[in-house]
């Protein structure tokens, strides 16, 4: 990374301030005398209660500061504190991870953790990071980026996960843990208004009907006006109108026996989000908008559907505790999800450069697993089988002397299954060692199809019934489109207690991610030798070595988690799109996708999560990390082009900082605690591909505050939030093809600008 000297008078300011400030709260903590297990002054639990936070990331129940992970996790009290709105948020506090809603969209997920990640959501491409709902893998990014309601905490662990998780994810994973119905009748309603229009509201109940059944659910909506404006149709450009609702039914036939079955369905019908154009109109001199969330896009539809993402899903769990060390688990799950798509790369009010599209996807997965919990050890074993769909179809229409519309078909199954193992053995009491291997078969079978038609109203396979088709460039049917890769990947570690406070772990894991088809090859045009297209593209692998010390000081007061990292990456998976000259005139005329192995890559960075108590009332949390990728040997056309390629969604330097303030004090009669906070997030340049462009992102900070008053009985909270206060403007994601059409494209997407809002919760 290149600094400048504004930037680097920027980051030395803020460095210069983080240490200052910890340097006055370790002080500030080493002097307080108040006991670490005092009780708190009044029965509502406060922002400066350091209890010891439980986790599951090793199958078991472990404290936080205990288990010898990378992971970070949010309790629902900390998520309805901060306000936090949706997964992509917490990427602010949590080091080295990118998630982000994907250019075009308010519900598909972007997700990086340490530079390895996966930002294509078409069939074909795995996702790098593992998203999980309750033990169940999703398999694709649509509809993942989940509006965060009715859960009891949410982890996030950094790293290659396989010997413990059903999925290998070569990069991390991000797990929903939903909360389990509780003994008495329980009513919870939210109600959210805030700024641009937002109005949100969720109703959650829970009732047991009899001594061993209960039942709940959830229904939630979530609605926002536009940040800007489309001033070609009229309507509202990154608005949100989203409806989610989940049942579960819980069973306990017997003490050792659970039975879970569980429903949850999702539904956005928010307005196409189109993007900001960064250049002036090639041909009609259309001027750049003054405002980054206004837009010109005048495609509605996609196969004459106004833009629509349903996705549900059903799942069934079964826990038998077989004696008092073995517990027997059965995850049974199927999901699907549909998503409407129309995608206008130009942005302008004419037909220059459109992408309609439709997304279908369904999975079945099956995990079995037995978890052995004794004296000396512990471990988990288990069998995990997934089926899986990925379907997608679109246009590519295009302006140009001849106008076309290039139609493309992906419809690509994936069946994999795993077998898998982790134990840990205590040496001593201080000691242990960890042992774990997985063994997985991923096969895939795919048909591609892309034929290029006359005219700009679309093909065949999305409405025109009358396109004229002047060629076919791709045309493989399922039999010639078929990988199998198989993996071994073993993970080793150890951990030693220096002491109560000090926990010394360091792992070794290798990580793998199986190949795959591009639906988007183009054979004919793009002159990609048959050969090469029915091999499609290598797995990834990768090695991470990992050093870690978890610490606590005076008492449990301050609480610090620092990790060192070194990952050597392999056939790096780069899916991208470039714009290519079909008939040899020397002009742009398509696109096409142009997937492959890049070759190798060093990974190494540094990861620092503190928490300090200052007082009973006063606590100061913080998050600094920093990271170094590189690529090593990239080859393009047989040249070695790393020294020109970077990583992509992976900033350099990342940090954040939060105070917390709490104030006892009734409100109308009713006890209770005033929280106030603040908290201000740093990221550093961001490239949105593997090479520079001007859709790159320029370090930048946000800044939120919070206050909140919880009753002293919990049933009341009431609360008023603020995110990016100085209404930073930040690019997410974008569109680079200059080339193509009468207009040119380049077109970018923004983060949420400052937005307000008041929160009111009731339990009853």
């Amino acid at each position: 990374m290149r600094l400048t000297n504004k930037k680097l008078k920027q980051l030395n300011r803020s460095a210069a301030a983080m240490l200052a400030i910890t340097g006055s709260t370790l002080a500030m903590a080493h002097a307080q005398t108040t006991p670490a297990d005092a009780p708190p002054s009044q029965e509502v639990a406060t922002e400066a209660s350091m209890g010891k936070v439980v986790v599951t990331a090793r199958r078991r129940e472990e404290t936080l500061q205990d288990v010898p992970v990378s992971v970070t996790a949010y309790s629902a009290e900390q998520l309805s504190k901060q306000g936090i709105p949706d997964i992509t948020a917490l990427a602010f506090s949590l080091p080295n991870t990118t998630l982000k809603a994907s250019r075009a969209t308010n519900s598909t997920l972007t997700a990086f953790i340490r530079g390895v990640g996966q930002q294509d959501p078409l069939a074909g491409f795995e996702a790098g990071v593992g998203i999980y709902l309750d033990d169940i893998y999703l398999a694709r990014p649509q509809g993942a980026v989940a509006e965060i309601y009715d859960v009891e905490r949410i982890e996030v662990l950094r790293g290659p996960q396989g010997t413990l998780y059903g999925r290998n994810t070569i990069g991390g994973a991000v797990k929903y843990v939903t909360r389990k119905l509780g003994p008495k009748t329980d009513v919870r309603l939210k109600a959210t208004a805030g700024n641009h229009g937002q109005l949100d509201g969720v109703l959650t109940a829970s009732t047991p009907i009899s001594e061993g059944a209960r039942i709940g659910g959830s229904i939630a909506k979530f609605t926002r006006d536009g940040f800007g404006t489309n001033h070609t149709t009229g309507k509202g450009n990154y608005d949100k109108d989203l409806t989610a609702a989940r049942l579960s039914a819980e069973f306990m036939p017997t003490p050792d026996l659970f039975i879970r079955i569980a429903g949850d369905a999702t539904q956005d019908d928010s307005n196409p989000k189109n993007g900001h154009r960064l250049i002036v109109g090639r041909t009609s001199g259309a001027p750049i908008l003054g405002n980054v969330f206004d837009t010109r896009a005048n495609l509605t539809q996609a196969l004459g559907h106004d833009q629509e993402v349903k996705a549900h899903g059903v799942s069934a769990l079964i826990e038998w505790s077989m004696s008092p060390e073995m517990t027997f688990k059965s995850v049974t799950a199927a999901r699907k999800d549909k998503s409407y798509a129309p995608i206008d790369f130009d942005s302008l009010a004419v037909t220059d450069f459109h992408v309609p599209a439709l997304y279908k996807n369904k999975q079945f997965s099956q995990e079995f697993q037995v978890t052995y919990t004794g004296d000396r050890l512990q471990g988990v074993a288990g069998v995990y089988y997934i089926d899986a769909n990925a379907f997608n179809i679109f246009d590519t229409i295009l302006a140009g002397a001849v106008p076309t519309s290039t139609f493309t078909k992906g419809d690509i199954d994936t069946k994999a299954w795993a077998v898998f193992a982790d134990a840990n053995y205590k040496v001593s009491d201080a000691f242990s060692v960890s042992l774990g291997g997985r063994y997985t078969v991923d096969k895939r079978e795919a048909s591609v199809l892309r034929q290029i038609y006359f005219g700009a109203a679309g093909s065949p396979g999305l409405g025109n019934a009358g396109a004229v088709l002047f060629r076919t460039d791709t045309d493989f049917t399922r039999g010639e489109l078929e990988r199998e890769d198989k993996k071994f990947t073993p993970k080793v570690g150890l951990a030693y207690k220096v002491n109560d406070d000090h926990n010394v772990y360091a792992s070794w894991a290798r990580g793998f991610k199986g190949g795959g088809f591009d639906p988007r090859m183009n054979v004919v045009g793009g002159r990609l030798p048959p050969a090469q297209a029915r091999a499609g593209y290598s797995p990834e692998n990768i090695d991470t070595v990992e050093l870690g010390l978890k610490s606590a000081f005076n008492g449990g007061r301050i609480l610090t988690n620092v990790a060192l990292f070194n990952s050597d990456y392999e056939d790096v998976q780069i899916p991208g799109s470039v714009a290519i000259d079909t008939n040899g005139d020397g002009k742009d005329d398509s696109f096409a996708g142009v997937t492959t192995n890049a070759g190798k890559a060093k990974i190494k960075g540094f990861e620092l999560e503190a928490n300090a108590r200052i007082t009973d009332q006063f606590t100061l949390s913080g998050m600094y990390s920093y990271i170094d990728a590189k690529y090593t040997r990239f080859i393009v056309a047989g040249v070695d082009q790393s020294a020109n390629r970077v990583f992509q969604n992976t900033p350099e330097n990342s940090a954040n900082l939060r105070a917390a303030y709490d104030i006892p004090m009734p409100v109308m009669g009713h006890n209770g605690r005033w929280t106030v906070s603040a908290n201000v997030a740093y990221k550093d340049d961001t490239n949105q591909f593997e090479t520079k462009s001007l859709l790159d992102q320029e370090a930048y900070t946000l800044w939120d505050a919070s206050v909140v008053w919880t009753s002293a009985n919990g049933k009341i909270r009431a609360g008023v939030h603020g995110k990016n206060l100085g209404n930073e403007e930040y690019k997410t994601g974008g569109y680079l093809f200059p080339t193509l059409g009468f207009e040119g494209t380049l077109t970018a997407f923004y983060g949420n600008p400052r937005t307000v809002s008041a929160t009111l919760e009731y339990r009853f």
